[in-house]
């Protein structure tokens, strides 16, 4: 239809059509200024309004944090050592030949051992349950080793691997928090070959010579450990272990070198005269925060029922360390006391065994 209209009609349409559009224009101006006049009157006297009311009732208080916020990690206080470790006393370090700067842990001669020397400080005169924890695998991820020694309290005890790169910066930060800590060993595991402890692992069937070697290998990595544990990572050695002969030898050799040993395989016996027990449970045995609670209550369970328990972490994990720091924030007041793995097996010193509580029995 608009097709078959003359042009110059349409055209008079459009000019009728935009006056008429002019006028409203017009008046919407009109209308649009008077409402703007009148918001603005508003707007101004609400302020004024606000302004006196807030002048007589004074500032605001500050907000509040919200009282019931979780955040989905535990925040757990820090806990700072009452002393740090000992650095390695050149006493107690025999120097290896042919590796200049390599030392091998040893006794004085008036007796001191490494045990004692490089312990964490402990003093429990109230007969509570004690439970130990030892987390093994530091020194492996630098990021995940930094965090447990940070996050961690000072009488949980640690083991680095004898295969960790550069360890000495982690080591010194774990003297400087007060953790006491082992070296791990490379036993042979069950499994093996399929699980591989490595190329400096103890063998049943290697020469005594040999496996004394390897012994010596790992022992040199690092300096101012109170002693060993077969526990590296995830493998317990326990092929070696149970092969009687090599085992002796072994604990006799860190016997003789003033050296403690635990023992990962849950309620294994530990040879006398080697001073050292078995670890009662696996903490980390699954890597679901549910299992790692439980496991943390068993061991609570076995320290009432024994009077002390002692736990073993395979890695130090960001779960497992969290876990492990929010439940031991909590230990003393369940009437527990976290202990370093030392004085769940060391004997008093004869000097300080006076006055001192008796030694816990233990039944490994």
């Amino acid at each position: 239809m608009l097709a078959a209209l003359r042009p110059r009609f349409v055209i008079g349409l459009a000019g009728a059509g935009w006056s008429r559009f002019a006028t409203l224009v017009d008046l919407s101006r009109i209308a649009t200024g008077r409402a703007l006049g009148l918001f603005w009157l508003v707007l101004l006297t609400a302020l004024a309004s606000g302004g006196l009311t807030m002048h007589l009732l004074g500032p605001l208080p500050a907000p509040q944090a919200d009282a019931h916020h979780h955040d989905s990690v535990p925040r757990v206080p820090a806990v700072r050592p009452q002393a740090g470790i000992a650095s390695p006393i050149a006493a107690l370090q025999e120097p290896v030949p042919g590796q200049p700067g390599t030392f091998l842990p040893r006794i004085t001669a008036d007796g001191q051992t490494p045990m004692r020397a490089y312990a964490a400080p402990f003093a429990d005169h109230g007969g509570r349950p004690r439970i130990g924890v030892l987390v093994v695998g530091m020194g492996l991820n630098t990021a995940d080793s930094e965090a447990a020694i940070r996050t961690l309290p000072a009488p949980v005890s640690l083991g680095f691997s004898p295969y960790a790169d550069r360890p000495a910066p982690l080591l010194e930060a774990a003297r400087a928090a007060g953790h006491e800590f082992l070296i791990s060993l490379p036993l042979e595991p069950a499994g093996a070959p399929l699980h591989d402890a490595g190329d400096q692992v103890l063998l049943p069937g290697a020469s005594a010579e040999q496996n004394a070697r390897r012994l010596e290998w790992s022992l040199a990595r690092i300096g101012g450990y109170v002693g060993a544990t077969g526990a590296l990572g995830a493998l317990r050695g326990e092929r070696f272990a149970e092969a009687g002969q090599p085992m002796r030898e072994m604990m006799a050799a860190l016997t003789a070198r003033g050296l403690l040993y635990i023992d990962p395989r849950p309620n294994a016996a530990v040879a006398r005269p080697a001073i050292g027990r078995a670890v009662d449970l696996v903490i980390d045995s699954s890597a679901q925060a549910t299992m790692i609670d439980d496991a943390l209550y068993r061991l609570e369970q076995t320290a009432r029922e024994h009077g002390s328990a002692l736990g073993l972490a395979g890695a130090p994990l960001p779960l497992t360390i969290g876990r492990l720091a929010a439940w031991a924030a909590g230990l003393e007041a369940r009437g527990f006391v976290l202990t370093p793995v030392s004085a769940l097996v060391v004997p008093p010193a004869p000097s300080t065994a006076a006055g001192a509580p008796p030694p816990v029995e233990h039944r490994h």
